[in-house]
């Protein structure tokens, strides 16, 4: 039987990404889509500006959209799926879980709160695990888990490909694509012919979020991951795909190909969403490019190349979809994996 699932900020651009990766999926079925107060009560069609490459589903075109607030929703829903701003979901989703719904959120609000957990499914599905000390500390039914920020899950499988060389160290310089900041949040007068070398909050997310990524949990516990990372966030004018370079201090003394065969070995999961092999390493130094490479994995897939061995470690550059695989599509492959370990 399908999974009954909701979306909670459906109209927004994130909302509209998930409303497209749903269209057909497998094992979920859309039943509910909510948004804000002043467009509740309205078809979708009309309360959503879309602009995804996609028509708009038939079935989801007509869908009255609700408020997005527990009582507006059904309640046979089996899992909620969040692309609320971090302002409202820090005090709906809290709501949602409260009263029994699983909520798998990309908003930013409560991704380091020490019983939440911060998931990659190919990376840490064990951290799943602090869904049970969640509910025994804040006596919810229900259950909140996040992905990371768009930036920090570009790079963080490599990394976790490497920590088997014993990762101390990481220094990250992002390019990153202007639809990660929503379609009204860059002016075409200030990124044109430009590049912006500050995006807010942005450094400090992928410094603390992959730690946590990385971490270990002990079942009662989780502990953040040694490594030093420092990072430096920078916008720049493509569309999709956010491009990072990377460089990596290692313990070991591995080759180029041996980090290349770790990446590329690196195992994947079998969920619907998941691609195979989760990260594609190009051996061409010119690879991989936001254009040509955002779409690998239908969107999922991590890109790697540019490896190069330096005096403390080894460089190379990482690539995703920040819409797809960094925001709707991880929240759907947390979605599934939820499913698949029987949390909902």
């Amino acid at each position: 039987m399908a999974v009954r699932v909701g979306i909670l900020g459906a109209t927004g651009a994130v909302g509209q990404r998930f409303i497209q990766l749903l269209d057909g999926h497998p094992s979920f079925e859309l039943a509910a889509v909510t948004a804000s107060d002043e467009s509740a009560g309205e078809s979708y069609r009309d309360a959503a500006k879309w602009r995804v490459d996609t028509p708009i589903p038939d079935d989801v075109a007509g869908m009255e959209v609700r408020r997005t607030a527990v009582d507006d929703v059904p309640d046979d829903l089996d899992l909620v799926f969040s692309s609320l701003p971090s302002s409202a979901a820090a005090d709906v989703e809290p709501d949602f879980a409260e009263a029994g719904y699983v909520v798998s959120s990309n908003s930013s609000n409560d991704r380091m709160a020490p019983d939440v957990p911060l998931t990659i499914p190919e990376v840490n599905a064990d951290h799943l695990g602090l869904i049970e000390v969640q509910r025994d500390e804040r006596g919810w039914d229900g259950a909140l888990i996040k992905n990371p920020n768009c930036s920090t899950i570009t790079m963080t499988p490599t990394l976790a490909a490497l920590d088997a060389f014993g990762l101390e160290r990481v220094h990250v310089s992002t390019l990153q694509a202007v639809s990660g900041a929503g379609y009204s949040g860059v002016t075409s007068m200030e990124i044109i012919d430009n590049a912006i070398p500050h995006i807010g909050g942005e450094e400090e997310k992928m410094e603390s979020e992959s730690r946590k990524l990385l971490g270990s949990f002990d079942g009662a516990e989780l502990s953040l991951h040694d490594a030093d990372v420092s990072a430096s966030c920078n916008r720049i004018p493509t569309l999709d795909g956010h491009l990072e370079n990377v460089f990596a201090e290692l313990e070991a003394d591995p080759s180029v190909d041996d980090i290349a065969d770790a990446m590329r070995e690196f195992p994947g999961i079998g969920l619907p969403s998941a691609p195979e092999p989760l990260i594609r390493v190009f051996d061409d130094p010119h690879r991989p490019q936001p254009r040509l490479d955002r779409m690998h994995g239908d969107g999922m897939a991590i890109s790697a190349g540019g490896i190069q061995e330096t005096s403390s470690g080894i460089k190379y550059n990482c690539l995703a979809h920040n819409t797809i695989r960094g925001a709707a599509g991880a929240s759907v492959l947390n979605g599934e994996l939820l499913v698949e370990e029987g949390w909902v």
